[in-house]
């Protein structure tokens, strides 16, 4: 039996799970989220907890189990909490700034790089070097911060670049002169 998978994830105050047939959606304070679920798992809501059960035994419906166990806790967090990401900009120069519905980066590129905001999701910036992704989707911000990163990945030398706020850069030797 999986350990998460057979878990109840509670339901606070607030929030509404309703199971169709083939989908969870779950409304609370901050949105709506949905999740399409395999035919081979249910998903039953009794007296504030929900429950998530296989079909059977087999390898695939394990797995199954407990992911859609954590995805389904995933939207009730989403929509009472939300999720949020920083990230931190290095190098001189290097900033961001929110103008209308896009993200402007200065990068030491020749141009200023446009990441246009997508729907559900807040970007702001505290700092001009820090970036804050927030919304209700785990997997959405989670996306979007690795989209933004990418623009100008950490490099090994100095460092300068994107990168998630506490991560650790190796730093690499550079050249030796003589």
């Amino acid at each position: 039996m999986s350990r998460i998978g057979k878990k109840p994830i509670a339901i606070p105050k607030g929030v509404k799970v309703s199971v169709e047939k083939d989908k969870v959606a779950v409304e609370g304070p901050k949105g709506k989220l949905s999740l399409n679920l395999h035919p081979r798992i249910s998903v039953e809501v009794k007296e504030e907890n929900v429950f998530v059960k296989r079909a059977s035994d087999e390898k695939i419906d394990r797995a199954l189990h407990g992911t859609t166990r954590a995805l389904i806790a995933n939207l009730i967090k989403g929509v009472t909490e939300g999720y949020s990401k920083e990230l931190e900009i290095q190098g001189v120069g290097y900033k961001a700034v929110i103008q209308g519905k896009s993200l402007v980066l200065n990068l030491g590129f020749t141009h200023a790089v446009n990441y246009p905001i997508p729907e559900g999701i807040t970007i702001e910036t505290p700092k001009p070097t820090q970036v804050v992704i927030k919304g209700t989707d785990k997997a959405k911000v989670g996306e979007v911060a690795a989209q933004i990163r990418k623009i100008r990945k950490p490099e090994p030398y100095k460092g300068k670049g994107i990168r998630y706020l506490g991560e650790y850069v190796r730093r690499k030797v550079g050249k030796k002169v003589g």
